[in-house]
């Protein structure tokens, strides 16, 4: 039939109606069956006799199957169905009514045989096409995989691309995380800077104490080879490269009684076999610094996972109990030394050092009073530490109380490093077996800056702690390798993570309210920053131009400052109060009190345990001769828990009291 046909044909030339309905159920059919094999709606063509025109069905994909189709449906719009209407246009008003029907019926059925044989000829096809190229895509993936996530390009983009050989997922994951809010880390310090003054001033004193007290004990134990002034530098330039480079920048650096046992320990080794010291506590350092980086670039910092509450709870327990020893040990020298007949100064010191303590407790506690409105007691919880630290050093200066004589910082006028040595250490000075043999102790240190680390940023990542930016372990792992690294060449004191200083520095950042049914301070949000930490550490290494302001500061307020360090790292400690819950009547512990599904008995006895750890591990540290050794013990810890602990106690009572086993390998 021609166009000119069609264009004159009347209204009663129409197609019989089977024939209509047949043309929409097979171009609806044709619809449903190319939108079940996913194809898309692009390009309109025209379709006989049905009054509007359709839409042929293509993909970006599968073109090629798309096209088939359409070329069907051209087939059967343009020739099938208009064979129909020919056949049907042939009756007349002559003809048999009813063989025409059958015929007209016969052809249908048969052109619908056809068009399902056809089609599912059509969709077999396709969907071989589709599964070739999933599995295409799949073996492309697995390749990708195969190569850590790189893939080999020509271009500017093969220098990113080598780089993803050698770095893990979890590290490039880490560093994705924070790179995008590193500028926002340093601009919201600026931004609130109502928090940040306080807070620098109050962490500077926090700070100070440790790096000036550890660096008097490790005089002594050193024979001077490492003294206040190498901690105060030591203190300041990890603590400015870490606010830089770290991925949390709210964890702090800092030296801590763990780190000086290991270094105590090692000195002794020296002076035994007659090694000089500096050399190999470079080498210790370098090999340290090695493995540590190797562990953040691979991604080991998931292996902490396996590290449960079990052992995190002794071992900041064992940093408690050694900031409150060295604090008491500090007080109990005086009157070791005074005389038995006048300890009129033992008592005024130890007066000192319980102000200092109570009053810094009573200041920070003030939020949580009802004394005063909001923003002063915000104010008084701000600068009160720092207020506390300077009365008490004040009251020392005064006439009435220099008659006691309370002993002061022990620090030289100048700066000089001790025994007037060379800045940098000399690697050569020790054989190369010596050198290559300083990797075994170095993997003990190695695993006590793993563990220490962690354990400190994870508390600081705790989800109590409401912190948005994300964590980046892996980060924290390479930078604190990285300078550690740097601190060995020049023979400065190792530094890591500082648990009690990096937790009252998210304190010191936060927007706290209190909590009426349960009359605690809950934190609202904290401002993460670098700017904080960049400056206290700056401020810090400073200070050795400040040794003759520094030796008026008591030593009595330096042990206030350990009491409420130590006294700090308690809080929280489910540990402790569970030793103290073991006095107290079980009637009257809170309803979810993992005593009520234990029993007393039970859950006397896991506390038992921990405090045997804690008393095992702390009497070990105390002994200098085998202190190279203590990281070991950490890790009997941890296998004490992982393998003896379940033969004792099921694993409904361990989730009970908060210590779930971790599931292995996954």
């Amino acid at each position: 039939m021609t166009r000119q046909d069609k264009s004159n044909r009347t209204p009663t030339s129409k197609p019989p109606l089977q024939i209509s309905i047949v043309g929409h159920i097979m171009t609806l059919f044709i619809v449903l069956l190319a939108s079940a094999n996913g194809l898309s709606i692009s390009r309109p063509i025209h379709a006989p006799h049905l009054g509007r025109p359709m839409q042929t069905f293509t993909s970006n994909r599968h073109s090629r199957q798309s096209n088939r189709f359409n070329r069907l449906y051209q087939k059967l719009s343009n020739s099938d169905i208009t064979s129909l209407n020919d056949s049907a246009s042939t009756v007349t008003p002559h003809s048999n009514i009813v063989n025409v029907t059958e015929r007209i019926e016969s052809e249908i059925q048969q052109k619908q045989e056809a068009i399902s044989q056809q089609i599912e000829q059509e969709k077999e096809e396709f969907q071989v096409a589709v599964n070739e190229v999933r599995e295409a895509v799949v073996e492309v993936s697995q390749s990708a995989k195969n190569l850590g996530g790189a893939v080999i390009t020509k271009g500017p983009g093969i220098t990113a691309n080598f780089f993803k050989l050698w770095l893990s997922e979890p590290f490039r994951n880490d560093v994705a995380r924070r790179n995008k809010y590193y500028i926002s880390d340093w601009i919201d310090g600026f931004k609130n800077k109502r928090l940040v003054i306080p807070a620098v001033l109050f962490l500077y004193f926090a700070c100070l104490a440790p790096a000036v007290s550890f660096g008097t004990i490790s005089s002594e134990i050193t024979n001077g080879a490492i003294n206040v002034p190498e901690y105060l530098i030591s203190s300041g330039i990890a603590g400015m490269l870490y606010a830089t480079f770290s991925g949390q920048p709210m964890a702090f650096l800092a030296p801590t009684g763990l780190t000086l046992a290991f270094i105590s320990g090692l000195f002794n080794f020296c002076s035994v076999r007659n090694l000089p010291f500096f050399p190999v506590y470079a080498w210790v350092g370098l090999w340290s610094s090695f493995f540590m980086v190797i562990l953040g670039l691979s991604g080991s910092s998931k292996l902490i996972r396996y590290c449960t509450r079990f052992t995190d709870e002794v071992f900041n327990g064992l940093l408690s109990v050694n900031f409150i020893y060295e604090a008491v040990s500090s007080l109990r020298r005086n009157f070791v030394r005074a005389d038995p007949m006048n300890l009129t100064m033992p008592f005024v010191a130890l007066s000192i050092a319980l102000g200092t303590f109570t009053s810094t407790m009573k200041v920070t506690k003030i939020e949580a009073t009802k004394y005063f409105n909001g923003k002063v007691r915000n104010v008084i919880r701000n600068f009160g530490p720092v207020s506390v630290i300077l009365f008490f050093s004040l009251l020392n200066l005064l006439p009435s109380f220099q008659k006691f004589h309370v002993p002061t910082l022990s620090v030289p006028d100048t700066f000089q490093l001790a025994g007037g040595r060379n800045f940098l250490v000399g690697l050569k000075d020790v054989p190369v077996n010596i050198r290559m043999l300083c990797a075994l102790p170095s993997l003990l240190l190695t695993c006590l800056f793993f563990m220490d680390q962690n354990i400190s940023v994870r508390l600081v990542n705790s989800p109590d702690n409401k912190l948005k930016k994300g964590e980046a372990y892996n980060v924290d792992m390479v930078a604190l390798g990285c300078i550690n690294g740097l601190l060995s060449i020049f023979g400065l004191p190792w530094m890591c993570g500082a648990t009690v200083q990096s937790q009252n520095h998210v304190r010191a950042m936060a927007k706290t309210h209190l909590n009426e049914e349960t009359n605690k301070v809950e934190i609202d949000s904290v401002t993460e920053t670098r700017l904080t930490g960049f400056t206290i550490h700056m401020l810090l290494a400073s200070t050795v131009l400040l040794l003759p302001v520094i030796r008026h500061i008591p030593i009595p307020v330096v042990s206030g400052v350990f009491l409420f360090l130590g006294r700090k790292l308690m809080t929280g400690n489910t540990f402790f109060k569970r030793v103290t819950d073991a006095f107290a009547e079980t009637k009257r512990l809170d309803s979810d009190h993992p005593v009520h599904i234990l029993g007393k008995k039970k859950m006397n006895a896991f506390t038992a345990v921990q405090v045997l750890c804690l008393l095992g591990l702390f009497g070990f540290k105390q002994i200098p001769s085998i202190t190279i050794f203590f990281p070991a013990m950490i890790l009997l810890l941890m296998s004490i828990r992982a393998f003896v602990l379940p033969k004792f106690f099921s694993e409904r009572e361990l989730e009970a009291l908060g210590d779930p086993t971790p599931k292995w390998g996954n």
